[in-house]
């Protein structure tokens, strides 16, 4: 029982040095000296009994007892990364240009690379991750592609061209819903992207009519791509371009040669390619392609993810190793 008292002496002694500290509320202190009284009366314990002191405050007792342990365990703190210094910068841009060098030329493995490399050097920069994700969807990667656009739209919230290209990588996953809301966020950054309003509207489609009826050969949407306001408004821009007419002049009349070059032209008849002049043929609507890929790319890119993701005919998966 003696050991009792000590303690409930130390403890009475520890709140009577709280209530002189002057750091406590009156209802605090009126509470303490409650507690105090309380304490006193079921241990039989006044503060006058010096017989019950020990060597060592409550609070030297309890320091001392605590010292041996271990520190508690402190909250994870995601590491930020210093800003990369000038050098860094300027290599980094330098990479992303090889990047888009390799994308013009269709070197889009490499392109990732260089992407890839420019985001070691500044993690911070949400074009690099917009950029990679627009190669990673060129090779088909489209969950690449959604993560980078994450990582951009988490840099930069306000970047249009991060939220497009998640829209476009969403719809080649076949997730129209989702691509929706993405590009009407792109749309809300970028109102008068013609490019976005379009895939918006092809996205809508899909999300009402995911397996339409009229798909042609791939599961391309044949009546409503034709019934498509944005592609017809960019196939009728292209029929008025001179250099799409004289392609399709040439197309029509034979008048391309081998690869599709223009005939020389000089004294006499100019010579013809004979209208069967398959090389002439298809070098011409690969210039005419190429006009589109120009107009829209995001459109086009489309297209061709539809046809990827068609079934392989019979004759295909027998030529499979």
């Amino acid at each position: 029982m003696t050991d009792n008292k000590r303690l409930a002496f130390s403890i009475i002694q520890f709140l009577h040095d709280q209530l002189r500290s002057g750091q406590l509320s009156s209802d605090a202190q009126e509470s303490l000296e409650v507690a105090v009284q309380c304490l006193e009366t079921a241990f039989q314990v006044s503060t006058e009994d010096t017989t019950l002191a020990v060597p060592q405050t409550l609070p030297e007792i309890f320091y001392s007892a605590t010292a041996t342990l271990p520190a508690p365990p402190q909250p994870k703190v995601v590491p930020t990364s210093d800003p990369p210094a000038e050098e860094q910068m300027e290599e980094a841009e330098r990479l992303k240009t090889d990047g888009n060098d390799q994308m013009k030329v269709e070197n889009f493995a490499a392109a990732v690379e260089f992407y890839s490399k420019a985001i070691t050097l500044n993690p911070q920069n949400a074009v690099y991750y917009s950029n990679r994700a627009a190669a990673n969807s060129k090779l088909g990667n489209y969950t690449g592609a959604v993560q980078d656009c994450e990582l951009a739209i988490g840099i930069d919230p306000t970047y249009s061209k991060a939220y497009g290209r998640m829209g476009l990588a969403l719809v080649s996953l076949n997730k129209h819903t989702a691509a929706v809301s993405f590009y009407q966020k792109a749309l809300e950054l970028d109102p008068d992207n013609e490019s976005y309003r379009t895939n918006l509207k092809i996205a809508q489609q899909k999300m009402e009519s995911p397996l339409s009826p009229t798909a042609g050969p791939g599961g391309v949407d044949l009546a409503g791509l034709l019934s498509n306001p944005g592609f017809m408004n960019m196939a009728s821009s292209l029929m008025t371009n001179p250099q799409v007419q004289q392609l399709m002049s040439g197309m029509m009349a034979g008048g391309y040669g081998p690869g599709g070059a223009p005939p020389p032209q000089g004294p006499g008849p100019a010579p013809t390619a004979p209208p069967g002049d398959l090389s002439g043929l298809i070098q011409a609507g690969q210039q005419f392609a190429q006009q589109m890929q120009q107009q829209n790319p995001e459109l086009i890119e489309q297209l061709r993810s539809q046809i990827r993701s068609r079934p392989p005919s019979a004759s295909h998966e027998e030529q499979q190793p």
